[in-house]
């Protein structure tokens, strides 16, 4: 990746850039529990724009940040003239006076694009409606940690709602040849554009991109099961509906025992044990699902430290 780069999305990444990031975040995970410095952004300032509260995407920027040498704002939409109207564009035009790049978690894409677009600092998309590339690019991290460096060839299976998460891991299984499957209910596919942009993306790394209702079909052969909330921020009125919709779609034992023998369960929390994800199975794999929290720091370290240092 080239300094002052974008990331609102892992299909506008090469493969090469993927690779980048990916083995950069494993070399500043092990210089953290070595406790070995890795000062990269010192003096240097990332805003971070939340107009949709998170735990772990603030805790680990701002961390993230602190260990780079740098320092994190946070700045929420009742900070900013955002909250009372301000053009985006013009926000992005005064923070770019002040800060050496912005990361931003909000519901509506547009709005992370029209920020990049006016803004002469990187964006980062730390969450859209649309996209949860840093969350994907974990996942990946993972993957590669309890799988082999190489994941070409290998098989993710996504059961769930078709939201973000399933967007960005299916753009990102397609950068690294992996082959992909999501099972979604009639009604929640995934978004027809982004299923088209990550097959065209499969096709040149020699991996499939299957899209399905059924789960049991999804996960047949998987060597990673992905879950997501079912009702994400934004959709707790809708929290009854769908639970009854996605029932079927729960990952439990006879979901896994469908999938490969040494198939590992991830799920970017927060979990609701009962609903997408069994008890049982989320403490089974307890320590892949926690591995994969802890390590979106890294991720996000290796993202700020490309695009934003020297």
């Amino acid at each position: 990746m080239n300094k002052g780069m974008d990331l609102l999305s892992i299909h506008e990444l090469s493969a090469d850039d993927v690779e980048e990031i990916l083995t950069l975040a494993a070399d500043l995970k092990a210089k953290q529990k070595a406790g070995i410095p890795h000062k990269l952004l010192a003096g240097k300032t990332l805003g971070m724009i939340f107009e949709k509260s998170s735990t772990r995407t603030r805790v680990s920027f701002e961390v993230g940040m602190y260990q780079l040498g740098g320092q994190a704002l946070f700045l929420s939409s009742r900070d900013l003239q955002l909250g009372r109207g301000e053009p985006i564009k013009d926000t992005a035009r005064v923070l770019s006076r002040y800060l050496d790049g912005i990361m931003i978690r909000t519901y509506g894409h547009e709005r992370i694009e029209e920020l990049a677009r006016y803004a002469d600092i990187p964006v980062i998309n730390a969450l859209s409606d649309l996209l949860h590339p840093c969350q994907a690019l974990t996942d990946l991290l993972t993957i590669r940690e309890y799988k082999g460096k190489n994941l070409a060839g290998l098989k993710m299976a996504y059961v769930g709602d078709g939201n973000n998460m399933t967007h960005s891991l299916m753009y990102a299984a397609a950068k690294v040849g992996m082959h992909f499957a999501a099972a979604t209910p009639e009604g929640y596919e995934a978004n027809a554009k982004v299923v088209a942009n990550a097959k065209a993306d499969a096709a040149a790394t020699g991996a499939t991109v299957t899209i399905t209702h059924d789960p049991n079909e999804a996960v047949e052969g998987a060597d990673v099961i992905v879950t997501d909330t079912w009702a994400s921020m934004g959709q707790e009125a809708e929290h009854d509906a769908r639970t009854a919709v996605f029932r079927p779609y729960q990952v439990n034992r006879a979901l896994v025992d469908a999938a490969d023998a040494r198939c590992i369960v991830m799920h970017c929390l927060p979990a609701y044990r009962g609903e997408e994800i069994t008890e049982d199975v989320f403490e089974e794999f307890a320590g892949v699902i926690f591995d994969e929290a802890e390590n979106r720091l890294h991720v996000q370290k290796a993202i700020m430290a490309l695009v934003m240092g020297d």
